[in-house]
């Protein structure tokens, strides 16, 4: 019968997230900071998004926090008719984004006014 040693290694990583060497500002709440143009996933799978956990440690909330974006978007979306300002036509919408793959933004704001059915 063989033994088998096993090793346990712990990643601190409370201390590599404000570490002042690979983060500017470490102390200070910048989720830009977890931007990447490549494809990651935030359920656990890429090791990029450490600080919420992976396997079967990862962040429990993220289901929560998925299902209530999505839900509040569609009760807004489902509860309102959705209308441009007065003047502004669809033309005028720019549809251009900036940014990486995960995270996209608007190149300008869209305005739009909520008015309840009727």
């Amino acid at each position: 019968m063989q033994h088998v040693k096993l090793t346990r290694i712990f990643v601190n990583v409370w201390a590599i997230g404000r570490d002042p060497a690979c983060w500017k500002n470490p102390d200070e709440f910048y989720p830009e900071r977890f931007e990447h143009d490549a494809d990651i996933d935030f359920q656990g799978l890429n090791f990029e998004l450490l600080p919420f956990g992976a396997g079967r440690r990862i962040c429990p909330g993220i289901p929560m926090g998925v299902m209530s974006v999505e839900f509040t978007l569609a009760s807004l979306l489902h509860s309102f008719d959705w209308n441009l300002p007065e003047g502004m036509t669809w033309e005028d919408v720019s549809m251009e984004g900036t940014g990486s793959r995960q995270i996209v933004s608007r190149s300008t704001a869209l305005y739009l006014v909520p008015s309840l059915y009727k």
